[in-house]
């Protein structure tokens, strides 16, 4: 079935709130409108000030509608990887009608299934993703609504994170006035956006530096394999340029945007450009390449400390190497430096829509083209999450709002395969990072 329809993607960062209204037309995404406010009430990609962070949205999404021409009520927001976990379900009921035909009634059910489990009171569900359905023991089934059967049983990766970082996102959109459609993890909608089928499958790294953490990511058979988040970023950088030069923030920022290079070796020592230092009356002449110094001694930083990660998973003979994207590798000389510290074939990622050829808006995009993608299954399966009871899916953009109505009426039976069980956390440098993913990672890949 071709996508079709008005979609919402908001990404809320730690330097910029970022809005994109996208129009699908038989497949094709034309985006309509687009918002992108500085950002307040963020640190580190987390929300601190409620109040703040909804100025914030309310602002870009403004700007978005402005450009849209349009009212925006319902969007999709992306949810940081901070302390995302993640871990292997599986449900199974019997077939309820008399006709023994799959409805959507039955996938809700054993979607419920599924969920039947302990979670931690801190900690809350944020998606549950299908993966496969077994009608009387045939596998692979992806939808079996229509089919024949007695019993269905259903596998999919449950995902959870912090429930305050959960209800902050959720509530500071909501505050600002508008519904949540649906919380995406960014990492998994980033990667299923902007890799291809064959990166997916086999095996690729990616890096998301954004501007207050970044995220490392590993995508192999098709699944979310592993996350991590660092929490240094773009905005780590502008700050070591701030102390260094003795400059505002601000001015640091101009520095790093108009003459920044990751790459020493590419920059002058001859070309120079002038920095207001504070509490000097004249500027000071700065040359390129001492401020590529100072970039590249961060940019490092955080790339080493991944590849000690990622050494420690045994992940860079994948054949897709790494890709890198967000708003902090519009740097010029990422890739080199890059390559040089891991040694692997590295590309740089760039959205391709008019007006939109920056990193920077690689995650707000992958929102909606995610979105987009959800297939009726993964709105059956997400309405679990509203209620204990069934209604049918009648508008895909909002079926959280629709009444729930059917009781639940079969008995359920639910496996839980509590051994297969995957966690990201942010972590501080140290061995203990290291020790646990070494321990974890051999689970991952069965």
């Amino acid at each position: 079935m071709a996508k079709t329809g008005l979609y919402t993607g908001l990404d809320i960062g730690t330097t910029s709130v970022k809005v994109i209204v996208a129009e699908y037309i038989d497949d094709q995404m034309n985006i309509i409108g687009v918002g992108n406010a500085k950002s307040k009430g963020l640190s580190r990609g987390i929300i601190i000030d409620i109040d703040k962070t909804v100025d914030s949205i309310k602002r870009a999404i403004a700007q978005a509608e402005e450009k849209a021409g349009l009212k925006i009520n319902n969007v999709y927001v992306g949810l940081p990887a901070t302390s995302l976990q993640w871990e292997r379900c599986s449900g199974m009921i019997a077939v309820s009608a008399n006709s023994k035909e799959i409805t959507d009634e039955d996938v809700f059910n054993v979607a419920m299934a599924a969920m039947v489990r302990s979670i931690a009171p801190e900690r809350q569900i944020i998606t549950l993703f299908p993966q496969e359905f077994t009608v009387d023991g045939f596998e692979g089934i992806h939808d079996p609504r229509g089919m024949i059967g007695v019993r269905l049983e259903m596998s999919g990766i449950l995902f959870t994170g912090p429930k305050t970082i959960v209800h902050n996102v959720q509530a500071a959109v909501e505050k600002a006035g508008f519904h949540v459609d649906g919380l995406v993890i960014s990492p998994l909608a980033l990667a299923e956006a902007i890799l291809v089928d064959g990166e997916k499958e086999f095996g690729t790294i990616l890096f998301d530096l954004g501007g207050g953490q970044t995220t490392t990511a590993v995508m192999y058979d098709k699944e979310l394999k592993f996350s991590a988040v660092d929490q240094e970023g773009g905005e780590n950088i502008t700050k070591d340029i701030s102390v260094v030069l003795n400059t505002s923030y601000n001015s640091a920022e101009a520095l790093k945007i108009n003459y920044g290079n990751a790459y020493p070796e590419h920059a002058s020592e001859v070309e120079a450009f002038p920095v207001d230092v504070i509490g000097k009356s004249e500027s000071v002449k700065v040359n390129e390449r001492y401020l590529s110094e100072i970039i590249k001694a961060r940019l490092e930083e955080i790339l080493l400390q991944a590849k000690e990660i990622l050494t420690s998973l045994n992940v860079f003979d994948l054949p897709g190497g790494i890709v890198i994207t967000g708003g902090a590798a519009s740097i010029p000389g990422i890739i080199e430096l890059a390559q040089d510290i891991f040694n692997v074939n590295v590309k740089l990622y760039v959205p391709n829509h008019i007006g939109l050829r920056n990193p920077v808006f690689s995650n707000v995009i992958a929102l909606v083209e995610y979105a987009a993608n959800l297939t009726e299954i993964n709105y059956i399966v997400e309405s679990t999450k509203v209620s204990e009871r069934f209604m049918p899916v009648a508008n895909n953009n909002n079926y959280a709002d629709q009444p729930i109505e059917n009781n639940l009426e079969q008995n359920v039976y639910q496996q839980n395969n509590s051994d297969d069980y995957h966690e990201e956390e942010t972590f501080e440098k140290g061995e203990n990072l290291v020790q646990w993913i070494k321990n974890k990672w051999s689970e991952m890949f069965d």
